[in-house]
């Protein structure tokens, strides 16, 4: 990902995070992947969330962006892997710090 297509991307998942009643604490990335801190309610499972995520980023890239996936392996803007974990023994400020770190080159 390019800084700006990043850009369209973290708020198509701010957006997505709203509509589920979830808080993007903060939000990075890479040429490859995103680093979200995201609080949700417990009603809303983790793979509900990250499909959402997915959806509503992709279709706002391939509208921002249509050519983008031209010359790519599988055509898709996400893989269908993700990684999840939780965050209870480290302080906010230290996560908010690490993915503030997280860019792309």
């Amino acid at each position: 990902m390019t800084p700006e297509v990043l850009e369209s991307v973290l708020a198509a998942l701010k957006i997505a995070a709203e509509d589920l009643g979830c808080s993007l604490l903060e939000a990075n990335g890479e040429a490859d992947h995103v680093h979200l801190l995201v609080s949700y309610p417990p009603k809303v499972s983790i793979s509900e969330m990250v499909n959402r995520f997915k959806t509503r980023s992709s279709r706002k890239i391939r509208e921002e962006y249509p050519g983008i996936l031209e010359g790519g392996k599988t055509g898709l803007f996400w893989s269908r892997s993700y990684f999840a974990c939780s965050v209870g023994g480290a302080s906010l400020e230290v996560l908010k710090k690490y993915i503030e770190n997280q860019t792309t080159d």
